[in-house]
């Protein structure tokens, strides 16, 4: 493992375009040394099935693949776009989920379906599903696990991955990474995000094969004879000293420095007097000041822009923050998230042991898209497709973004994550 520059952490698992108006594109196909390639297909069909269907068959380009990895928009007839995905693919295991956008060599895109497909005797791949997650957080994470473990590890392949797409509602999904840790170790990192529902804030969608669930989390545990590494970055900067978790309940924060969580938040950022009592002020406020928690590795990334609740003056945001913990409110720039794009890919390839990239997985913050507006996902655009340099990845804008290398706690907001294959 190794540590990137800046706000980029970077694990390595042990053992030019921008948007067309074209309904289908697809990026180019690269291929390793040994016997795996991956390849992405993009269409924006308006039509679910050959939408579905057309971006396979751009990504397998009449290979025999070993996993399917779909990103849809909401907007589609989502059991049609997996109709059109799985007659292409030919039964080849198929995991997915709703986005806030997808990401692709042909640009950011929203409406549209991408198709990651992975291929090759070098690569081994087993998927798994868990339902009703909400129900047992941490139990769900840690069958997965299981599910997807009980094979003899394979001494030629001694290079692995966890990823996992979730359900962007569910709450604390820390707890979700946390079983899944409890059975895979330290030695396998946790990558994914969580789905997206195009900001109607209402339900996401994961895929397994030919189901359209929620409510659940579905992974793929990925094996491959080359390394693997998984990276993380953000574009904020601490505010201040330090604060002091001193009330925490219910994955709410209730007291900071024993006073009110949300004044003392706000005192911090020396914020306008509408904030202080209107939950749309509040919220546009909010969303481009996170607050960082301290863990070992550097800062977790929390938004609490979307859980206002000014009745009782408390701070949520999906993670659960424990009391005792220290935290900063955060700011950062257009130009240093576009820069934290940059310093996680590179951190990424640094990482493969000086083996060429075939491709990678690349997860962006709905939340930072919001931040740098529709100007900034396209400058972030041109940033991939230089890092990339022809190299194809497939990615969408998340919920909640999962990236976990050392220590348990893998799960962010507004940071951008990204997996590369070797």
């Amino acid at each position: 493992m190794g540590t990137g520059a800046d706000n980029t952490w970077v694990g390595t698992v042990l053992a030019d375009q921008l948007p067309s108006a074209e309904a289908g594109s697809g990026a180019k196909t690269v291929a390793g040394p040994g016997s795996r390639w991956m390849g992405v297909g993009h269409s924006g069909a308006q039509d679910s099935h050959e939408a579905g269907s057309g971006a396979a068959a751009i990504a397998l380009q009449g290979r025999q693949a070993q996993l399917l990895v779909v990103f849809a928009s909401v907007l589609h007839d989502l059991p049609a776009v997996l109709a059109g995905v799985n007659k292409v693919g030919g039964g080849v295991p198929v995991i997915g989920c709703t986005t806030h956008g997808e990401i692709c060599p042909s640009g950011p895109h929203d409406g549209s379906v991408v198709v990651a497909a992975l291929g090759g005797d070098g690569f081994s791949v087993a998927t798994a599903v868990e339902r009703d997650v909400s129900r047992d957080q941490r139990g769900a994470g840690e069958r997965l696990a299981q599910h997807l473990t009980t094979a003899p590890e394979d001494p030629h392949r001694p290079y692995r991955v966890l990823i996992m797409l979730t359900d962007g509602f569910t709450r604390e999904q820390e707890t979700i990474l946390r079983g899944a840790y409890s059975v895979v170790g330290a030695t396998v990192p946790l990558f994914g995000g969580a789905a997206g529902d195009a900001g109607r804030m209402q339900r996401t969608f994961q895929f397994h094969g030919t189901d359209v669930l929620t409510d659940a989390v579905v992974a793929a545990y990925l094996c491959s004879d080359a390394p693997l590494a998984v990276a993380i970055g953000h574009g904020w900067n601490k505010v201040g000293d330090p604060m002091i978790v001193t009330g925490a309940t219910g994955g709410r924060v209730t007291e900071l420095d024993y006073g009110p969580a949300l004044d003392a938040y706000l005192e911090r950022l020396d914020a306008p007097p509408e904030v202080y009592s209107d939950p749309t002020a509040f919220s546009s406020f909010a969303l481009s000041r996170p607050v960082g928690v301290q863990r070992r590795r550097g800062e977790q990334v929390v938004n609490f822009s979307t859980e206002v609740r000014l009745d009782d003056r408390s701070l949520g945001g999906g993670i659960a923050i424990s009391q005792g913990s220290l935290v900063w409110p955060m700011v950062g720039t257009t130009e240093s998230i576009l820069d934290a794009v940059e310093r996680a890919c590179t951190g990424a390839v640094t990482d493969l042991a000086g083996r060429a990239p075939i491709g990678y997985l690349t997860f962006s913050c709905a939340a930072l898209r919001a931040v740098i507006g529709d100007a900034g996902i396209i400058k972030e655009a041109a940033r991939l497709s230089k890092q990339a340099d022809g190299t194809p990845y497939a990615g969408f804008y998340t919920y909640g973004e999962i990236a976990r290398t050392r220590g348990i706690d893998g799960f962010h907001n507004q940071t951008f994550v990204v997996l590369a294959l070797a």
